[in-house]
């Protein structure tokens, strides 16, 4: 999200997280103020690779309640920003660009210093790329932590993702897919989000 009057529509519907991108190496790059939205909202914020000291800053700054690391974040960079965050509600998002080779034992060591894993799909761009991938793979999740499932979601993906929380439901892990994450198919253009088309999504998910 990046204009201010875009963040409020959007807010209406209401989303449980807003992504807000902290990364000054893509068109939504966000560097304005955030509109007060409801408090049941999360705010989210995206970095890619950022310094500690910034994330902090930034989370202060914008009272965040979420962050997205979306880049190649280590397990003990994590642990660090989880210690230095401890005294606070803020979740920690951990975000894998994922393709059909994909290898769910990289999962392992950030088990314990996360909060919700993201699998996005594996292409030239931090996200945004609108492509989605076999989420097929997914069956063969290892883990008990929820995950966030992203990469290219659109109207057309709907029945597909009820398939898969069908999946997860008849195998007693319905809790696993925790969110559905969507970007770049509901724009008008980069950052600017079509909410007609948001608010139409939400009712048939």
């Amino acid at each position: 999200m990046k204009d201010p009057e875009n963040i409020s529509e959007v807010a209406k519907l209401p989303p449980d997280y807003m992504g807000f991108i902290f990364y000054e190496n893509t068109p939504r790059n966000f560097d304005a103020e955030i509109p007060e939205i409801p408090s049941e909202i999360k705010k989210t914020g995206v970095f890619v690779n950022e310094k500690i000291n910034v994330i902090l800053d930034r989370t202060k700054k914008y009272d965040l309640n979420a962050l997205q690391l979306h880049g190649d974040e280590s397990a003990a960079f994590c642990a660090e920003l989880k210690t230095l965050l401890m005294e606070t509600s803020v979740e920690i998002i951990k975000v894998f660009s994922v393709n059909d080779d994909f290898n769910f034992k990289r999962l392992k060591e950030y088990e314990t210093v996360v909060d919700y894993f993201l699998f996005d799909t594996k292409g030239k761009n931090k996200g945004g790329n609108g492509i989605t991938f076999n989420w097929e793979i997914l069956k063969e999740y290892p883990s008990e932590i929820p995950f966030f499932l992203s990469g290219g979601i659109g109207p057309h993906e709907i029945e597909e993702i009820k398939k898969l929380k069908a999946y997860f439901k008849q195998n007693g892990n319905e809790n696993l897919l925790y969110a559905i994450d969507v970007n770049s198919k509901f724009e008008e253009q980069p950052g600017f989000k079509d909410v007609v088309k948001l608010e139409k999504f939400v009712k048939q998910i």
